[in-house]
């Protein structure tokens, strides 16, 4: 009985610390998704004020 317990706590124990590195990982996963976007929407702008620019329309 004793070694199904230490087998159960030792089980328990790395399932918990698999569990915190999948959600590290999402986490990880979902910051840089969002800095990719926000990096591409910079980048969308400074295009279109270069092509206002190279097009004479400097409104902006």
């Amino acid at each position: 009985m004793t070694n199904l317990i230490l087998f159960v706590n030792a089980f328990l124990s790395y399932f918990l610390l698999f569990l915190f590195i999948i959600v590290l990982v999402i986490v990880a996963c979902i910051i840089g998704v969002k800095w990719r976007k926000s990096k591409d929407a910079k980048i969308a702008v400074v295009a279109d004020a270069e092509a206002d620019t190279v097009e004479g329309n400097t409104t902006a």
